[in-house]
């Protein structure tokens, strides 16, 4: 398994959610409630609302629709998607993270793993470091380096393509150093100021249909976003149109986003990939013309591990 990269996945969401959104649009132009509104609104129907409150911004019924997800990823990331400000979140505390740390330790030395336990606090700590070492200095293989740090730590693109075994001996020397520090009597809070922001956090992020079609999925998927989270925004993006084509077919980075709405037609990501959907605009927010856009937005939908 590829443990070097973050992980999705969707916990939560309304099924009726698509019917809901229809629904509230409708109601702002009829005297009917809801219910009757309801009898009447067929499939088609549904899709139609929902299309013209994406063409027009009319972006309040989409609140009505919420998703949670579960993300595992590195430090780094996790403090890009809480600037998000309309959405709930709650995160692993690094204090409690260290299973993540104890998991590296284990897998060197399973049967070592269970007798330390048995120690001291300290001494069980200075052991979990001094094993550490031993590994970083004996140890030069790159894919079990990999294996190793990727139990704790998300591995950059860049790193994976250059094979660098440096980088990853320094994230496990910083466990190393971490550990010492424990058996040296200093506090988890303070022990933890040594690792590095690409050490794995969790956190469940619950946003509404909105905030994702409007704010996160735009900025997120552009090619100019941070690697790991357009990644995750990529991910994010399919497992929805899984769930919800008929609401979010029409989400995309920033330039489908501007586009739709100066050209007043609603067209499908898809669309605009295979060619189907010519961009208007001549440049996108982020000054890319046009004719090159379509490429742009396939390169931001690769995963970067792949890309060299």
């Amino acid at each position: 398994m590829n443990q070097y990269k973050p992980v999705v996945n969707l916990l939560s969401y309304l099924p009726e959610a698509p019917e809901l959104i229809a629904v509230a649009s409708k109601l702002t132009i009829s005297h009917k409630p809801v219910e009757k509104i309801k009898q009447k609104m067929k499939e088609t129907e549904i899709r139609k609302w929902i299309q013209e409150l994406i063409l027009r911004g009319h972006g309040s019924p989409l609140e009505h629709s919420i998703y949670s997800f579960e993300i595992t990823c590195s430090r780094v990331t996790s403090h890009q998607i809480v600037r998000h400000r309309i959405a709930s979140y709650t995160q692993l505390s690094q204090r409690y993270s260290d299973k993540y740390l104890r998991e590296i330790v284990k897998s060197l030395d399973h049967e070592k793993f269970s007798t330390i336990n048995n120690f001291s606090h300290r001494e069980r700590f200075r052991q979990y470091s001094d094993m550490l070492h031993k590994f970083i200095n004996e140890v030069n293989e790159w894919d079990k380096l990999l294996e190793i740090a990727s139990k704790a730590f998300i591995i950059p693109p860049h790193i994976i393509h250059k094979k660098d075994a440096l980088f990853l001996k320094e994230l496990l020397r910083s466990i190393s150093d971490y550990y010492r520090l424990l058996a040296n009597g200093i506090g988890y809070e303070d022990a933890r100021y040594v690792l590095p922001q690409s050490i794995k956090t969790r956190l469940i992020v619950t946003m509404n249909a909105r905030e994702l079609i409007e704010s996160f999925l735009p900025l997120r998927m552009c090619s100019r976003a941070q690697w790991e989270i357009r990644y995750i925004a990529w991910i994010i993006w399919r497992t929805l149109n899984k769930v919800h084509p008929e609401i979010f077919i029409y989400a995309g980075p920033r330039c489908v986003y501007f586009d739709q709405r100066t050209k007043g037609k609603i067209c499908p990501l898809e669309k605009y990939l295979n060619g189907n959907c010519r961009f208007s605009i001549r440049y996108c927010p982020e000054r890319v013309a046009d004719e090159q856009i379509p490429q742009c937005i396939r390169y931001a939908s690769r995963d970067p591990w792949n890309i060299r």
